[in-house]
């Protein structure tokens, strides 16, 4: 019976040892699986063997509990201001200035771009802590708790800077103090008074105030006095920096109240040299371009008609191009005075050669009718004198010398001379009229017109420049 049992189980083990090997290929230890993976060259250098102790804890499971709760985030209501029903919180703010990226004197606004910082305590907030390190979280904890509703005032665009992730930071410390840190580009109106442009100067500011809460529940103020702004280094095409300031204020609203309110002050000084090199220089050397007609023969009308019109044209581009640049103000600038006084002293040039022209025509028809012409020349001195081309050696005037020195013309000369003689008693004396008389001399003899002109006007234009500088600049 022994010999039977005994034969039995060598058959079961026979039978069960083909099956146990398959099991052993198919499926590997399974302390493998427990083991981490530190790669193939920490293996190769303990020999297979992985040691344990290697493996670093992971600093986020350290923590007994998470964030929101060592911050105690699910036990308070974070839709209240802290100390909900006392005083008003202090919150103190800090701004530096990273860049000014543009100006527009079109639409009157600039752009900033900076770092606006909150400092405030919650003590819903504070948290034990062995090391009194504070503790820095990014944007997706400051959706859960408390943060001051600071707004910019006037302003037209604004937007957090969200590359590679939104540009904020939260840092907590075990008290329950608080900096909030944001990077912040804004689009803000600046009044701007343009009626010394382009020698002017101006005021902008930037404004900070609280948008729900008024002065009973929340009060803003400068962190570190003037010190709590700062600036880079910032350089303009267009503009100087002379002073940023910061200040504070009250603002009252006749529906909710008062609240505080931070202004960031800063005065641009405008850079003359590109206007002089745009606007002032190329109206300088028109205006004395058309200087130039005075020297040009009384009689060339196609030369200084051509030369008159070609800087009104250019004045009046000018003009055009420098007020398309600027905005539709109401009452006159600096420059429009420069520019429509140059263009004043340009069109005075072409009328002084109208004036010219005209007395010329009349001196010379004048002379026509005094002279005997023959029939001959009645129709090609005629077209001469009203095409404004006439010349002296086109027409000989030999012939008006005889036709003058006729018996009948002596006649009358000497029975005028023989009328005039020394007044007698009871004989009234005509005053000759001074300014009729000059305008007849100056008529007679219109060439001294541009001899005048080009002293007077030159003259004048720098006077008027003198003026002008000494009022703007």
């Amino acid at each position: 019976m022994r010999l039977a049992l005994l034969a039995f189980r060598l058959m079961c083990l026979a039978w069960l040892w083909p099956v146990t090997q398959l099991n052993s290929s198919h499926f590997p230890n399974k302390r493998r699986h427990k083991e981490p993976y530190l790669g193939e060259n920490t293996k190769q250098k303990h020999g297979g063997r992985v040691d344990l102790k290697m493996k670093k804890l992971d600093s986020t499971k350290s923590l007994l509990i998470k964030s929101e709760q060592l911050l105690r985030i699910e036990d308070h209501d974070f839709a209240m201001r802290p100390g909900f029903g006392g005083s008003a919180i202090p919150v103190g703010i800090d701004v530096q200035v990273e860049s000014i990226d543009s100006i527009s004197e079109v639409n009157m606004d600039f752009t900033m771009t900076l770092y606006l910082r909150h400092y405030w305590q919650d003590d819903r907030l504070a948290f034990p802590s062995s090391n009194n390190k504070s503790r820095t979280f990014d944007s997706r904890l400051v959706k859960k708790i408390w943060v001051p509703d600071v707004f910019f005032v006037h302003s037209k665009r604004s937007f957090i800077h969200d590359t590679t992730m939104e540009n904020i930071m939260l840092r907590v410390f075990p008290d329950g103090n608080i900096l909030y840190s944001v990077r912040i580009t804004v689009t803000a109106l600046c009044s701007m008074d343009f009626s010394s442009f382009p020698l002017d100067t101006q005021n902008c500011s930037l404004e900070l105030e609280s948008y729900a809460y008024n002065e009973n529940d929340l009060m803003l103020y400068w962190k570190n006095g003037n010190d709590s702004l700062r600036t880079d280094e910032i350089v303009l095409s267009q503009f100087f920096i002379e002073d940023f300031q910061p200040s504070f204020g009250l603002a009252f609203y006749s529906s909710t109240g008062w609240y505080n309110r931070l202004y960031i002050n800063f005065i641009l000084r405008r850079h003359i040299f590109f206007f002089m090199l745009q606007t002032y220089f190329p109206t300088m050397l028109m205006v004395m371009l058309s200087w130039v007609s005075f020297w040009i023969d009384r009689r060339a009308v196609p030369a200084r008609v051509s030369l008159g019109i070609t800087t009104v044209l250019t004045m009046s581009t000018i003009i055009t191009g420098v007020s398309a640049s600027m905005p539709q103000v109401s009452y006159v600038k600096a420059v429009d005075i420069y520019l429509w006084a140059s263009f004043l002293f340009v069109f005075l040039s072409v009328i002084e050669y109208a004036a010219v022209n005209y007395f010329t025509t009349v001196e010379e028809m004048k002379k026509l009718k005094k002279a005997k012409i023959p029939a001959s020349f009645n129709a090609a001195t005629q077209a001469m004198v009203f095409d404004g081309c006439y010349h002296d050696n086109d027409i000989d005037l030999t012939s008006f010398a005889e036709a003058t020195s006729t018996p009948n013309t002596e006649r009358n000369t000497q029975s005028r001379n023989s009328t005039v003689s020394a007044p007698t008693e009871g004989t009234r004396l005509r005053r000759k009229h001074p300014l009729k008389h000059n305008l007849s001399f100056i008529m007679s003899n219109s060439y001294m017109i541009d001899s005048y002109s080009r002293v007077i006007f030159p003259l004048a234009y720098l006077l008027f420049n003198i003026i002008y500088w000494s009022l703007y600049s």
